[in-house]
């Protein structure tokens, strides 16, 4: 399967509110819109706040739905909003999260994507499929785990080239058996809701994929128990037992994420207005733009700044709530 290089960028505008739209997002929204709110407790004065900052803002409100369960409430209101650019939504987006409290976050969706029959859900693996950086926990046989970890914080935070910081990283692994990579495997925790998220999408008949900065050996299994339908690592190199501290490959770095996005919804003829995506970290911010709507999960604040949408808690299925599944 062929990639899109990385001349093939995502052009964008720029709102008054300083907000970038990808020009891709601009044909999938239409007027009727939804806002999701979610959070481990909302108080009904901030959802009343949230109504009237919808109504000053143009928009109609035509129903409106509870769900959640004992973890957390979602509160889903259906909105109309005649003429809306993507530029609109996005000022409107800005708004809210300008005005949002502390107990919820609210996500403006296009109701386009939320009824689309197939969906493809792509996610980052590190601290959002899963509770922990794998890189980190590996490094611990090293006895470098705080030293990895920081250069991981300024990956992540998008100072540092993570294809470069990759490598520095994987550096310290040198001369580990490789019977850590089975030791890492049984240490990985599947962040709450996770297999719940994938479950739903998949009973729904979604497509559900995960792209990662990790390595294929600890993501193998966990791909295979969820029952995902396209999954990618980089591939540790092992010799004769033992870890010689390099991948193998191409880095999958921040570019490659967005390329398997285009290329699986492809595969699969699922419109990019109709893709989910969900990282944390600086090397999803590619993905995220492109997809229809983009998800920072207990992101880094840059990320957060950019995404269309944000979860704040650590239940990584508010997500299906935003899709619509």
């Amino acid at each position: 399967m062929g990639l899109i290089t990385g001349t093939d960028r995502v052009a964008a505008v720029e709102t008054n509110s300083g907000a970038v739209v990808p020009l891709t997002k601009i044909a999938a929204m239409t007027s009727n819109l939804a806002a999701v709110s979610y959070g481990l407790k909302m108080s009904p004065p901030e959802l009343e706040q949230l109504r009237r900052l919808l109504s000053d803002s143009g928009a109609a409100l035509t129903s409106e739905s509870t769900a959640g369960d004992a973890r957390f409430e979602v509160q889903t209101l259906a909105l109309q909003l005649d003429a809306a650019t993507a530029a609109d939504v996005a000022r409107l987006r800005h708004r809210i999260a300008e005005s949002a409290g502390g107990s919820l976050d609210t996500a403006i969706v296009s109701e386009s994507l939320r009824a689309a029959p197939r969906k493809l859900l792509i996610m980052d693996v590190d601290s959002t499929l899963i509770q922990q950086e794998v890189i980190e926990l590996l490094a611990a046989y090293a006895g470098k785990r705080e030293e990895v970890a920081a250069v991981t914080e300024a990956a992540m935070r998008g100072e540092l080239d993570f294809a470069q910081s990759l490598h520095a990283r994987v550096a310290v692994l040198a001369g580990l058996p490789s019977d850590v990579v089975n030791a890492v495997r049984a240490e990985v925790r599947l962040s709450h809701g996770a297999a719940e998220l994938v479950a739903a999408f998949k009973e729904a008949g979604h497509i559900v994929a995960v792209v990662s900065g990790g390595f294929n050996q600890i993501l193998g299994p966990i791909a295979e128990e969820l029952g995902l339908d396209y999954w990618i690592a980089n591939e540790l190199e092992i010799v004769d037992g033992v870890l010689t501290g390099k991948v193998m490959g191409a880095v999958i770095d921040r570019a490659a994420k967005e390329k398997y996005l285009r290329e699986w919804a492809a595969a699969e003829g699922i419109p990019l207005e109709h893709t989910i995506a969900v990282g944390d970290g600086a090397n999803d911010l590619d993905m995220l733009g492109a997809a229809g709507i983009g998800v920072a999960f207990n992101a880094k604040p840059a990320v957060r700044a950019v995404a269309d949408a944000a979860i704040n808690m650590p239940y990584l299925d508010a997500v299906r709530h935003i899709a619509g599944v």
